[in-house]
């Protein structure tokens, strides 16, 4: 789970999960108001569309967030 195999490559390629705001908020231990504000300021990675007004991030993206506050 989580790694997708493509015949024509040599490595697995990595499937990326979506991640709602509920449970970024969780791993990232921040409000919603502070997220929306860092995304406007680009000190958070964007969402993406999911149709209407629903989005979701990159779960990739907030993990590499992550990593780079704590380095």
């Amino acid at each position: 789970m989580g790694e997708e195999i493509d015949k024509g490559a040599t490595e697995p390629r990595r499937v990326t999960r979506l991640i709602r705001l509920p449970e970024v908020q969780h791993r990232v231990g921040l409000g919603r108001s502070t997220i929306y504000r860092w995304m406007a300021e680009g000190r958070f990675p964007k969402p993406v569309q999911l149709g209407g007004y629903a989005v979701a991030w990159a779960e990739e993206e907030i993990e590499t967030w992550i990593s780079d506050r704590l380095q």
